[in-house]
């Protein structure tokens, strides 16, 4: 009879287990952009500004919708293929892995993952006026 508790509670405990950690995995797939700060500096010589590197990992299929910052930006692909609509074009230029990107202040884009496996992952180097809004969504 010990035993027989001992395998529920096992199975159960296995079971308890394993839906944790389906869920922590869904959750994490179910986030389309994810940016993550590396640096955010003042920038010396250029008073009012900063700096901000960052990383973005956009999911397959997924996209940024339109916006805009106002300051510049410097995109490095290091992973994936991405789509960029920017300065009112109506298509999309593609890059690749080693592609490097610039957008002007408040040049309105989309950043788009073409792939339906595989993530999108950039590096991104912006400089922006210090204290004030860093994206805008599109007008």
């Amino acid at each position: 009879m010990k035993h027989r508790l001992w395998i529920a509670l096992l199975i159960f405990g296995s079971g308890a287990a394993t839906g944790l950690l389906a869920e922590r995995l869904l959750h994490a797939q179910n986030e389309p952009v994810k940016r993550t700060t590396l640096l955010q500096t003042d920038l010396e010589g250029a008073p009012g500004k900063e700096v901000d590197v960052f990383v973005v990992e956009i999911a397959p299929g997924a996209s940024t919708g339109k916006h805009s910052h106002p300051g510049s930006e410097f995109a490095y692909i290091l992973e994936g293929t991405a789509a960029v609509e920017a300065g009112g074009n109506n298509f999309a230029i593609p890059q690749r892995r080693g592609t490097l990107s610039y957008l002007m202040p408040n040049e309105v884009h989309n950043v788009s993952n073409q792939s339906r496996t595989e993530p999108l992952k950039a590096i991104v180097f912006a400089v922006n006026d210090k204290g004030k809004l860093k994206i805008a969504p599109a007008k």
